[in-house]
Parts: structure tokens; C-alpha cells; sequence
């Protein structure tokens, strides 16, 4: 039997972390992206020399739907602790504005929940506890008050696929859903690399949102 902590980070995804978010019931085609790039790093000046900074790339992004970003994962090899890949996990899901966030070295999860509906931010879960999509989404909408119909239609409208394969990316800078910011607040994260037929851009989460705070007060106008 092959000992766990000689294992590569790369062998703990695959044998480990990768098999139990398709238990969970997270497709692996499309709702699991694996070693994803989502900034290019920041240039760096120093006189008139200049150089990249380094590349963010998380080894997990889950998604509810496509243009729906839910989770972020930091993979760490069986030596380290369970939560010893979660302040990078949290630097990435600031930057990318997702509101769950995990850490694993294969072992089990460790969980923060930045929604503020948690009785505990963080938690530790068995490797098979991992939460479902839909257990994801419910506690998310129900954080940001898409309970009805109507908010959750208008908040799942599928991007427009231009066929090129494309995935759609964040710019780094314009990515900063707050945790716990206020619903009338208008958010800035939004997704590149894909338009829609008419060429606007295409709606990610806090897209969405705003979206639905329009159409809110639209309504509360009309009735009052």
C-alpha cells in the first residue's frame, strides 16, 4: 500500500480530493477546473526595469453553473495539516469574490465559510462530507436574499458560448466582492474572455446580483 504522505500534491488531488467532489455530486466536466490561472501577476517597477509578479493559480475552482464561481480549493501534500493551503485559498477567493473556500491535504477539508450564516466560519469535514452544489448554492442565495423564483431565474441565466472553448476569466483588480457588503451595494466583479451575442459582458455572480437589486428597486417604485 503506497504511503499517503509520499505522495505528491498532484497524486492527492487525483486520488483523493478530485474523487471525493464527484461524490459530493460536483461534475467533473462541468463544474470542476483544476489548476486554474486567474491573474497574470501584477507588474513591477523598480526604475526603468520592470518584471511580472507572480501568477495566481488556484488548484480548484467549483462552479454552480458555468459563469457561477461557488468554491475555491488549495491542494497541499499529506505532510502538511488539513488547513495549511487556507490563508492562500482566502487570497484567492478574495480576488476571485467566491464565498466558499476550502483547504485539503487529502485527509479530509478544511471549510470558511464567508457567507456569514455559518455558526462556525471554519470547520474541519470528513474527506466524504464535502457539501453538494446544491447545499453550496442554497446557503449563498440565502446569504444574499435569492429566495424567490423570480431572483434565482434571473441570477442562473446561462453566458453566451461563442464556441471557441473559451473559459471565462477574471481581471485581476476588478474582482472584489466584499464579504459581507451590503445587497444595495453595486458590485465590480464581472467575467472577460466571452461576450454575449449583442457583445456585452458576460454576467458572473455579482453581475447577477446587481441585476436583481435593479430589478428590486424598479419594483419597489412601481408599487409605491
Amino acid at each position: 500500500m503506497v504511503d499517503k504522505k509520499s505522495l505528491s500534491e498532484r497524486d492527492i488531488c487525483t486520488k483523493y480530493i478530485t474523487p471525493a467532489l464527484v461524490r459530493a455530486g460536483w461534475d467533473l466536466h462541468s463544474q470542476i477546473r483544476e489548476e486554474v490561472s486567474f491573474t497574470k501577476g501584477r507588474i513591477i517597477v523598480r526604475g526603468k526595469l520592470h518584471t511580472r509578479g507572480e501568477q495566481k493559480r488556484a488548484d480548484y475552482i467549483l462552479y454552480f453553473k458555468s459563469n457561477i464561481p461557488l468554491a475555491v480549493i488549495e491542494a497541499k501534500e499529506n505532510n502538511y495539516s488539513v488547513g495549511s493551503g487556507m490563508q492562500q485559498a482566502l487570497n484567492y477567493a478574495d480576488t476571485l469574490g467566491v464565498p466558499f473556500v476550502f483547504s485539503s491535504n487529502g485527509d479530509g477539508f478544511l471549510m470558511h465559510d464567508r457567507t456569514g450564516l455559518a455558526d462556525r466560519i471554519e470547520q474541519e469535514l470528513a474527506l466524504d462530507a464535502f457539501p453538494s452544489p446544491a447545499q453550496l448554492w442554497q446557503r449563498y442565495c440565502q446569504s444574499k436574499g435569492l429566495e424567490s423564483a423570480e431572483a434565482r431565474h434571473t441570477i442562473e441565466m446561462p453566458y453566451y458560448d461563442d464556441g471557441t472553448g473559451r473559459v471565462p476569466r477574471y481581471y485581476p483588480g476588478q474582482c472584489h466582492q466584499q464579504h459581507g457588503g451590503s445587497r444595495s451595494e453595486k458590485p465590480a466583479a464581472h467575467f472577460a474572455g466571452h461576450g454575449n451575442r449583442h457583445g456585452q459582458n458576460v454576467h458572473s455572480i455579482p453581475d447577477h446580483l446587481a441585476i436583481v437589486e435593479v430589478r428590486r428597486q424598479e419594483a419597489h417604485l412601481v408599487s409605491g
